[in-house]
């Protein structure tokens, strides 16, 4: 079994066959479930919901972690590949299943009750439940521990005001996990469960980019809850920004994804597609355009295959995730807008994806910390000099 797309350095012959079968299984489902619906969800606006189940059928929800926490188990590269392939069907649909397993149930299995874990991962695990993750607020992005949420003890309880924004599923979520700063200012997670009393979401519309993604802007008023609801193992602004690690890690293998899903869109067109009597991919200027994609999808699966090993041996960093994260939104990016170049008048058409891709990667390229941020992160890791502190 081989690596599906281009694979010119081999990469197959480091992965296992369970790895490449889990890549295959996954690029079945994205060709067969997903493709055929994408265009008609896009140009609405909206996420196809009921695959959800189908997504945990498969155990692509959470798949590194442990069965018992929802999970499959798998190796870290075997999650990598899944969401490299939900990435090839759509940003939105990578989104989806990347806020569901690594901001969602990541924060309950690492840092949630024994009465939390049983009563969300299981669902979130099947798709029968449906999760999201409030960090980001209008004011506050790149800088999430100036977040003016805010959670105040009131006996047993917690009260918590503020509103989150920018949030992949907030209106279909069972669950949120809210971040939010206490008396103390120390940052605390927190359940909050749909149909909570001041607890409300409203979508966000007229986005010209990820528009095949539920995304939404979260508001609580007075919001009741007790302390059973806290995340109880963790404090601080480390909790969040684990959960974006995580999740950071699915971007890059997902950006890798979408860039091997625009060059192949373009090489098959290049050599169907004939001007002046011959294919355009027999012209130089096409074969030095393909030359260079081919080069950076390589050095960018190469990134990714190590990256998910030191993920599995616990020795992944954080920087090593900013760096793999910053560069592959440039390489999936650049490879998006030259594939559209290569289909000329048709890559701006629904027919073929490169398009999509470009506008999707618009939003990917900023959230989940922006390149600039990921650039000062690796400026700190060089220099060991934070330029961001006041």
């Amino acid at each position: 079994m081989k690596l599906i797309g281009p694979d010119f350095y081999n990469i197959s012959d480091l992965l296992t066959e369970e790895e490449l079968l889990i890549q295959k299984t996954a690029n079945e489902f994205v060709n067969n479930e997903f493709k055929p619906v994408i265009n008609e969800h896009y140009e609405k606006g909206t996420f196809p919901i009921e695959i959800a189940t189908k997504l945990g059928e498969l155990g692509f929800m959470g798949s590194s972690l442990p069965e018992e926490s929802g999970g499959a188990g798998v190796s870290s590269v075997a999650y990598g590949l899944i969401l490299h392939e939900l990435e090839r069907g759509d940003s939105g649909l990578r989104s989806f299943a990347s806020v569901q397993g690594s901001l969602v149930m990541y924060p309950i299995h690492a840092y949630g009750s024994e009465e939390q874990k049983k009563k969300w991962l299981q669902g979130l695990g099947s798709g029968e439940l449906i999760g999201c993750f409030g960090l980001t607020e209008s004011n506050f992005g790149s800088n999430p521990g100036g977040m003016a949420t805010t959670a105040k003890k009131d006996g047993d309880d917690w009260i918590i005001n503020g509103s989150k924004m920018w949030i992949t599923n907030g209106s279909l979520a069972d669950v949120a996990i809210v971040w939010a700063k206490d008396d103390s200012g120390i940052i605390r997670g927190f359940l909050l469960e749909k149909g909570m009393k001041g607890f409300t979401s409203n979508n966000i519309h007229g986005k010209l980019s990820l528009r095949a993604s539920v995304t939404s802007e979260l508001s609580m008023v007075n919001v009741r809850v007790p302390d059973s609801a806290r995340l109880p193992n963790i404090e601080g602004l480390k909790g969040p920004l684990s959960c974006l690690t995580q999740a950071r890690y699915g971007i890059a293998w997902g950006m890798v994804g979408a860039a091997i899903d625009c060059y192949q869109t373009a090489l098959d067109y290049s050599l169907e597609r004939k001007q002046f009597s011959k294919p355009i991919a027999a012209y130089q200027m096409t074969q030095a355009k393909f030359a260079e994609m081919l080069t950076q999808i390589t050095m960018a699966q190469l990134t990714v295959y190590q990256l998910g090993r030191l993920k599995d041996q616990g020795k992944m960093r954080f920087d090593q995730v900013s760096l793999a994260k910053r560069n592959h939104c440039v390489i999936a990016r650049d490879i998006s807008r030259t594939c559209r170049e290569i289909l000329g008048g048709n890559g701006i058409i629904e027919d073929y994806s490169p398009m999509r891709h470009m506008a999707n990667i618009e939003t990917v390229f900023t959230y989940e910390g922006t390149h600039e941020m990921h650039s000062l992160i690796l400026g700190q890791s060089i220099t060991g000099i934070a330029a961001y502190d006041s």
